[in-house]
């Protein structure tokens, strides 16, 4: 039996879809935001950093509540919190380091929070609306390599992860308005 479809399966993909449509708006600000101060690393682009996986974190407590609520166990969750939470202070230092610092740590993160979205994505199919999120990760993984890989270069920049951000966000949107649907995306 799939651990996300518990015994009352309304109760989790109405939570997830309020969910999802929040992480796609703060994911659309956020980008512009960041986008507007990504050419130094200023008080507001650093905030800006940091209050990212902050709000991952806060979005996967709440996703975990959802989830604890219905009767569903969801490890991916708390392994999210712990790499999020971790990567808030991994910012917070990196940022001190300049830009290409910044880049190692987003790109770890967005590799480990990739392959973690990734697995939840799957587990979660029978839900329906869970493609956007398999995908999503898949991306996120490679998109945290490449950044990685572009803090070693001479012009190394924030406004790429603005883009990311923003491409997530268009991924929850896109999984929000299936979620619940017939499962013929499983």
């Amino acid at each position: 039996m799939d651990p996300f479809v518990g015994t009352a399966p309304g109760g989790v993909p109405a939570a997830l879809r309020k969910l999802y449509f929040v992480r796609f708006a703060f994911a659309a600000v956020w980008a512009a935001l960041l986008f507007a101060t990504a050419d130094t690393l200023g008080p507001v682009s650093v905030t800006l950093l940091v209050i990212y996986p902050l709000f991952d974190v806060a979005a996967a407590v709440v996703d975990l509540r959802a989830a604890r609520a219905e009767g569903v166990k969801a490890p991916a969750l708390l392994v999210n919190i712990v790499v999020s939470s971790l990567t808030v202070i991994g910012l917070a230092v990196a940022a001190t380091s300049g830009i290409p610092a910044v880049l190692r740590v987003w790109g770890a993160w967005a590799v480990l929070s990739g392959v973690v979205q990734l697995v939840a994505g799957a587990v979660r199919r029978k839900l329906g609306g869970q493609w956007p999120m398999i995908i999503s990760g898949a991306i996120s993984t490679l998109a945290g390599t490449s950044f990685f890989a572009s803090a070693a270069g001479d012009d190394a920049s924030l406004k790429n992860l603005a883009g990311y951000a923003f491409l997530g966000g268009l991924f929850f949107l896109t999984s929000a308005l299936r979620l619940n649907r017939p499962h013929t995306d499983s």
